[in-house]
């Protein structure tokens, strides 16, 4: 795989009550990815840039909200989410404590 390619596909992580609460009882994290991003990329781009052994990965294609802008209807743009279960013992921390 390109490194080059692999260093667009995490976009950031996803932090929410939700994501918090996976990371807590499964031992998962939560990213923002590219649209176009597939497994086996997310897969390598997260054991490239943090240096962990990832178990597997599931994906969820997020459909953007219709919401007002002033009087015209907008709509908030389609994601991708993936969610990285990591091997046993592994850990990513976000935040430094």
């Amino acid at each position: 795989m390109n490194q080059e390619r692999l260093m667009t596909i995490l976009v950031a992580p996803h932090i929410s009550e939700k994501s918090t609460r996976v990371a807590d009882q499964s031992n998962q994290v939560v990213f923002k990815v590219a649209k176009d991003a597939t497994k086996p990329e997310i897969r390598q781009a997260v054991e490239m840039m943090f240096n962990v052994k990832v178990e597997s990965v599931t994906v969820t294609n997020v459909k953007g909200k219709q919401k007002r802008f002033g009087a015209r209807l907008g709509r908030r743009g389609d994601w991708k989410k993936a969610y990285v279960a990591l091997a046993e013992g592994q850990e990513i921390q976000f935040i430094a404590e």
